[in-house]
């Protein structure tokens, strides 16, 4: 009777520990991480008699966690994929509608503009007119500033993301090794049981961790792991957790760097963190962020400069010549703001380096690193985007040189360099940011043209010569102003074109309108021949080469049939107030193209900034569905294995408590054979 009230108490125990377990299932079933337990049930050791062997029960011989570790870690794999593309895919969409909206954008503030100017045009006398040009051009530059600013705010935000995604990773990975201390002291660990519950809320910290950033997961002894970077620099290792940070990057202090600091050692593990938030939001600084900060800055220089060199070849209302419409783009401190020296290069720190704008129309919105190596003066210029050599040489001694890149040279002007120190170039670096109107005053626009020509009334030919256009009052090599405007308010010396005769070709000279003296001859002899007419056809008058003694800064064009002794008088367009010459070419620049060679207008090359943002946020947007179903698929699976099904567990319940029922009944039929046997004996 004992061998049958201990088998029935073995079923009791046995299945009161199955329905134990199968209530914490049901309990649990929404804890995040957690994993459906299994009992195990074994039958006990039988009897052996002469007859065969006799049961005597069972055992329970472990509460079985059911988890995959594949599936685990494909969720962990997912996790950070879609965790990658949702902060970039945020990111980008607040970019995206920064850039694209009619009162955020840049597009309506450039067709004011430029439309203000056309109106200005149509009566350039008109002090009403002139006074909404410069409003209008106050508000590019509002747009220009409110943009950098937007762009500064989300450089911030993302700053800021960075340093709490890396506390929450420092507060998991602390987590994750205290799990293993615990776990690897668990009783019961050398027989086989694990602490389910400690394994559980182990990998829920390494689920999330994988949120912020991709990481590899390996076992080690004592059923411990080791998490370290996709690339193997170690997170964890036992109970014993490296610490992520961040600092300001050495090569762009206005970006922050990852850092990993171990056994008293810190890292620099930037290019390792990858994947997750803190890897998008990389990926947006690099591919989002950086080249808007950048495109920005071109359309800003190219307008600005344009701008700037058509204004100054114009007259104002005054009749003085006009000066800076928008800020220089190579003052000295725009030069010098373009070049950031790295926080590791070696004392004395004293090199002096300058970036010059060229040509904005050439100009490329990019990031380049200057590196010094061997003895300090071979140098590489190296693109950031692609990681390619695109310059190379090596320094002279002295070292003042320049660099030539399209659009840009870098000006070496002093200073030690040694091996090792690296510059960052950016030449549109807060370009967007600086950009400032420099007239106030309604009658210092620049809208007449400062040189005007007419025929003299004694002419017998029927030769007629243009308005002329302005190519320079500046040399463009000194930027000094040239002789022939260097007396305020005139044109010195006044200039006449007079024809003659020469071999019986028609030649013309160009003399100094006040002495009369002969300035250039024409010769129909010289090889080549010098100022011949050529009929038919308009003839420049002028050479258009800034290189050349004669080159004046402008040019004008005769056509028709002059005849010998004609000539045309140019002078300064005194009293011109009425002339929009200037003013129609300034309007004119609104759709003239002026950005990558020529390619561009300023509103096309916004808009292109504007589409590549889009469609990078498109194609984000396409990689955040994807990862969200990948992570649907990998979830459910997992969820398929580890996951509480409760029409599952309360059939189990069901099936547990009619198998306890039934082993309470063994011992009752026990009990009552017992008695029934004490009876007899009475």
């Amino acid at each position: 009777m004992a061998g049958l009230i201990n088998i029935g108490l073995t079923g009791i125990l046995g299945h009161q520990t199955a329905l134990n377990t199968t209530g914490n299932n049901i309990t649990n079933a929404n804890t995040p991480g957690y994993s459906r337990q299994e009992v195990q049930f074994e039958t006990q050791a039988a009897q052996r008699t002469g007859a065969g062997s006799v049961g005597t029960g069972v055992n329970v011989t472990d509460i079985r966690r059911l988890a995959n570790e594949f599936l685990t870690q494909q969720v962990r794999e997912d996790t950070t994929l879609f965790g990658e593309q949702e902060t970039l895919n945020s990111e980008l969409s607040r970019l995206d509608n920064l850039l694209g909206g009619e009162s955020t954008g840049l597009s309506n503030a450039l067709n004011n503009f430029f439309a203000s100017l056309q109106n200005a045009a149509e009566d350039p006398a008109s002090l009403p007119q002139r006074q909404l040009v410069l409003s209008e051009a106050q508000q590019v530059v509002n747009r220009f500033e409110a943009l950098n600013q937007e762009f500064v705010q989300q450089r911030e935000s993302v700053k800021t993301q960075m340093e709490q995604g890396v506390k929450d990773a420092n507060t998991l990975l602390k987590s994750i090794a205290e799990l293993n201390n615990a776990i690897s002291e668990s009783p019961g660990l050398a027989q086989g049981r694990e602490p389910n519950e400690l394994l559980d809320k182990r990998d829920e910290k390494l689920r999330q961790l994988s949120e912020l950033v991709n990481i590899r997961v390996s076992q080690a002894e004592g059923s411990q792991v080791n998490v370290s970077l996709s690339n193997g620099q170690t997170l964890v290792v036992g109970s014993q957790a490296a610490q992520l940070g961040t600092r300001a990057d050495s090569e762009d202090p206005l970006s922050l760097e990852f850092t990993l600091t171990t056994g008293g050692r810190t890292l620099n593990v930037d290019s390792q963190i990858n994947g997750g938030m803190l890897g998008g939001l990389r990926r947006f600084e690099s591919e989002g962020l950086q080249p808007a900060f950048q495109e920005l800055g071109r359309v800003a220089i190219a307008l600005s400069e344009t701008l700037n060199h058509q204004h100054e070849i114009g007259m104002d209302l005054e009749g003085d010549l006009g000066g800076l419409f928008f800020s220089d783009i190579n003052s000295e401190a725009a030069q010098r703001s373009r070049v950031v020296a790295n926080a590791n290069n070696a004392a004395p720190q004293n090199a002096q380096l300058a970036v010059e704008i060229m040509d904005s129309a050439a100009l490329p919105a990019g990031s380049w690193s200057l590196q010094f190596g061997g003895d300090g003066r071979n140098f590489e210029l190296v693109d950031r985007a692609t990681g390619k050599v695109v310059n190379q040489g090596r320094l002279p001694d002295p070292v003042q040189s320049e660099i030539s890149m399209p659009g840009f040279n870098i000006r070496v002007e002093g200073g030690t360099f040694n091996a090792g120190d690296k510059f960052l170039i950016e030449p549109t670096r807060n370009a967007a940011a600086n950009i400032e109107l420099k007239l106030s005053r309604e009658e210092d626009l620049a809208f007449a043209s400062p040189i005007r020509a007419e025929g003299a009334s004694a002419n017998t030919g029927d030769a007629t010569i243009n308005q002329g256009k302005m190519l320079d009052v500046r040399d463009p090599f000194t930027n000094s102003l040239l002789t022939n405007f260097r007396q305020e308010g005139q044109l010195d010396p006044p200039l006449e074109v007079r024809f003659r005769e020469d071999g019986g070709q028609l030649v013309y000279d160009i003399l100094d309108a006040d002495l009369g003296t002969v300035l250039q001859a024409g010769d129909a002899a010289a090889v080549p021949p010098v100022n011949v007419f050529q009929p038919g056809q308009s003839n420049k008058l002028f050479t258009e080469d800034p290189r050349s003694p004669d080159y004046f800064g402008f040019q004008f064009e005769i056509s028709g049939n002059p005849r010998p002794g004609d000539a045309f008088n140019i002078d300064y367009n005194t009293n011109g107030v009425s002339d929009n010459r200037n003013a129609e070419f300034l309007a004119a620049l609104g759709t003239k193209n002026t950005l990558n060679n020529g390619s561009q207008s300023f509103a096309e090359g916004y808009a292109g900034l504007v589409e590549d943002i889009g469609v990078k946020t498109r194609q984000s947007q396409l990689d955040k569905d994807a990862g969200k179903t990948l992570l649907e698929q990998s979830s459910n699976q997992r969820e398929s294995v580890s996951g509480v099904n409760l029409d599952e567990e309360a059939g189990r319940l069901i099936q547990y408590q009619a198998a306890y029922n039934a082993s309470a009944q063994v011992m009752s039929v026990a009990q009552d054979l017992f008695n029934t046997l004490l009876q007899s004996f009475r």
